[in-house]
């Protein structure tokens, strides 16, 4: 299915409940030129592809780079991370200081944090971070969590001197919270965590005046695949209409269905923002429970935003380790 083909609004169906995000998807100009970058800059390996589709791998995640025919239109050169086409990949970091002079050995990429990596607070757990742009425009981030913080899996993986560890989530701007958790409910997405991210370091890192930004943490079912961060910058920026943004911005979320193993089964949606989501695999039955769920109120705050199956001992605090976005 191309990344450009047209997608559904509205609500999803109750059938379309989805348990993991298993791939994300980019569209790109030249097709050479961003696999190389992804793979010399940021460590991902080739597994498979063609003439207009290369198949990567970070760790146990997938990042598909598409390159439609004809030629997409570009990425907007003025994006900002509060418009709503915005849509960034973090990658997780085994050192950031290392993975940061590797990237700046690397051409192709242009800043979004001004001054480099920044220290987040201990607030957010002294969690570091930096945003760029890929060779297209296309925005990415490193992430280096301290180890109490770090997934296991990150923490024992089979290359002890990997540097690029794996994808920990995909973050998409949004408009308006309560309408965006809803739709995500629908597909069986839960929020696990909150903050209201805002000042200097917060500036510095979206290379945004007066950034303020509400960060909801959503993941699935399963504890496998990234999960998903909803961002709600005050003001929100420019909507998604088709006409501020160039087709390179068409990014594209594959979430699986219940049985992904059981069919090919697959749809296009857009969510209210107009994000695209492709939900592949079988439908199963839902239960009453599931059709129509709720967003969470009082969702349960997590000690360690990565580790989603452990609450917080402490229901008090708002996500004492959550970084700032």
């Amino acid at each position: 299915m191309s990344a450009l083909e047209p997608a559904r609004v509205g609500a999803p169906d109750p059938r379309d409940v989805t348990v993991r995000l298993t791939q994300l998807r980019r569209v790109v100009a030249d097709l050479a030129v961003a696999a190389n970058f992804y793979c010399r800059a940021l460590g991902f390996r080739r597994v498979r592809g063609g003439a207009d589709e290369a198949q990567l791998m970070l760790g146990a995640e997938s990042l598909a780079l598409m390159q439609p025919t004809p030629a997409p239109s570009s990425y907007p050169a003025d994006s900002r991370s509060n418009d709503l086409w915005f849509q960034h990949l973090a990658i997780v970091v085994a050192d950031m200081d290392r993975a940061y002079a590797h990237l700046c050995t690397c051409p192709g990429w242009q800043p979004i944090s001004i001054g480099g990596p920044q220290n987040l607070p201990a607030s957010s757990g002294s969690v570091r971070a930096f945003k760029f742009r890929d060779p297209d425009g296309h925005p990415l981030e490193l992430l280096w969590f301290p180890a109490a913080q770090t997934r296991a899996a990150w923490q024992h993986h089979d290359d002890a001197g990997a540097l690029f560890l794996g994808i920990a989530h995909t973050a998409l701007a949004i408009a308006d919270t309560r309408r965006s958790l809803r739709f995500y409910a629908q597909l069986g997405w839960t929020l696990r965590y909150r903050s209201l991210n805002r000042g200097t370091t917060q500036v510095r890192l979206d290379g945004l005046e007066g950034a303020r930004v509400r960060v909801l943490g959503l993941r699935a079912a399963s504890p496998e695949g990234p999960g998903i961060e909803l961002l709600a910058y005050r003001p929100p920026g420019r909507p998604s209409d088709g006409h501020a943004m160039g087709s390179l911005a068409s990014d594209s979320t594959v979430l699986g269905r219940r049985d992904p193993a059981a069919g090919s089964v697959s749809l296009s949606l857009t969510d209210p923002d107009g994000h695209r989501l492709l939900v592949q695999g079988q439908a199963t039955k839902v239960g009453a429970s599931t059709t129509n769920p709720k967003p969470p109120t009082s969702p349960k705050f997590l000690r360690n935003s990565q580790k989603c199956s452990s609450p917080s001992p402490s229901s008090n605090r708002q996500n004492p380790g959550k970084r700032q976005n």
